[in-house]
């Protein structure tokens, strides 16, 4: 058994030396495939992937190229996602290697074979092989306009050319980037919730058929209806490993609706006390206040500080209003209200209401979690507009 595992490994080492030193001439019976993998359980792996398979019976030659590849250990590589600076790599392994990961994993994969010339198969091995080499491999990702399933649109237009088609009559109806997105995750989830508050009103945007395809599940469905030359794109499909598909685990009791609820909860109870003995907890106001400025503070960065195209046109800021972080240390070291905070509270109530007409033209919309917040806000701005 050692020995077979040895012959394996050494024939896959000589397969990579052969292809970094030379890129082979593909034989007739030589394919290129696209592969879509199943929904996974980490957030980043919610929506599924996308890659390509290039395999040669004649050659021996089973390879997996994948541009989904990023690495948490890279120099400032949180620093750089905050900035909208994160660099996603063309990855490169073997087939089975590759189909390993995801069956561990229990996710489902299905391949697409195109329906392509040798002299097609060998111009796209020599494009990924010219993709692989270090200056070239890295590319700067974005969530819904550049990542591992909007490229397989590119690469296909780009190296087959104006005869490919990619025909729309399969979706019954074109969505915004934001409806795409909730198909894959629910609503009342906490990665749902910080999607919702930091995307802006840019993926409230109608998507075309093409950048449907940003999500892998329809990049599939796409290929399904699309041509070259006229003709089908496709020759045929296939399902490689066959899971069922991913369902929610999580529990209510870990969910925003819980929190949120208990939080509104606790505020009116307090609100309640507080009204009934004169009195006003300056710590709640203090922590209401600091975490909804500090929250708008960070919307408003996203959208002007960063290269992040999905944070663009955020309205978020108007209710989590960033001077909350400044008039939060008023309300925590003065027992007398300021006179100017009624002008200011009236103002962020206004704000609030604004924001309310934004989500009801849906120039932006927003999560139904975030009127839970805004009730909360709105419930202590009147209770200390009567304090002053």
């Amino acid at each position: 058994m050692k020995s077979i595992l040895s012959i394996i490994i050494i024939f896959l080492a000589h397969t990579f030396q052969m292809l970094h030193a030379k890129i082979p001439t593909l034989s007739e019976k030589a394919q290129i495939s696209v592969l879509t993998c199943s929904s996974g359980d980490e957030l980043f792996s919610s929506f599924g992937h996308t890659a390509f398979r290039v395999q040669d019976p004649v050659l021996g030659i089973d390879i997996v190229y994948n541009y989904g590849t990023f690495d948490f250990n890279k120099p400032n590589f949180y620093l750089n996602f905050a900035k909208g600076k994160l660099i996603y790599s063309l990855s490169r392994k073997s087939f089975e290697a590759f189909l390993y990961d995801y069956q561990l994993e229990k996710r489902w994969i299905k391949e697409q074979l195109l329906d392509l010339n040798q002299e097609q198969t060998n111009q796209l091995l020599k494009f990924f092989e010219e993709n692989y080499k270090p200056e070239n491999r890295d590319y700067p990702y974005d969530p819904l306009f550049n990542n591992c399933s909007t490229i397989t649109g590119d690469i296909l237009e780009q190296q087959l050319g104006k005869s490919i088609k990619f025909n729309g009559s399969h979706l019954k109806e074109l969505l915004t980037f934001r409806q795409l997105v909730h198909q894959h995750i629910k609503t009342n989830k906490w990665g749902t919730f910080g999607i919702d508050l930091a995307f802006g009103g840019i993926t409230d945007r109608e998507a075309t058929v093409r950048q449907h395809m940003f999500l892998p599940y329809y990049a599939m469905h796409q290929l399904n209806n699309t041509t070259y030359n006229g003709k089908p794109i496709l020759s045929r499909e296939r399902t490689i490993s066959n899971y069922p598909e991913k369902s929610d685990q999580s529990t209510f009791m870990l969910s925003p609706l819980f929190w949120f609820s208990l939080l509104l909860a606790f505020v009116i109870a307090i609100t309640y006390l507080d009204k009934k003995h004169h009195g006003r907890s300056r710590f709640l106001d203090f922590v209401l206040f600091f975490i909804s400025g500090l929250a708008g503070l960070f919307i408003l960065l996203l959208w002007l500080a960063t290269n992040h195209v999905v944070t663009q046109l955020n309205f978020n800021f108007l209710w989590l209003l960033p001077f909350n972080l400044i008039v939060s240390f008023y309300l925590l070291s003065k027992k007398k209200l300021p006179n100017w905070l009624s002008k200011y509270l009236w103002v962020a109530l206004g704000l609030i209401i604004i924001m309310l007409v934004i989500w009801i033209f849906r120039i932006q919309v927003l999560s139904w979690l975030n009127l839970i917040l805004m009730l909360v806000l709105t419930i202590r701005y009147l209770f200390l507009l009567k304090k002053i």
